[in-house]
């Protein structure tokens, strides 16, 4: 049976954590892998449509005209 424990303070997600079995974990964190990739990936996509990435376009298109870029 599942069951919802409220939990209001970060010790008390530490403590809940700490005494999860091994695989349970290991899903836990797998998820919280996910989770974190993908605000990630919102953030990025965010920061682009917005034009806060813009400078990087113009930096790489400046070091191209220097002949400053590498291959790599």
């Amino acid at each position: 049976m599942l069951r919802f424990v409220a939990m209001t303070t970060i010790q008390e997600i530490k403590s809940a954590i700490g005494s999860l079995p091994h695989q349970e974990y290991m899903q836990l964190l797998g998820w919280i892998h996910d989770k974190d990739w993908s605000e990630w990936d919102k953030q990025l996509e965010d920061d682009v449509a917005s034009g806060k990435l813009d400078f990087l376009t113009k930096e790489g298109l400046e070091a191209k005209k220097r002949n400053k870029l590498r291959k790599l």
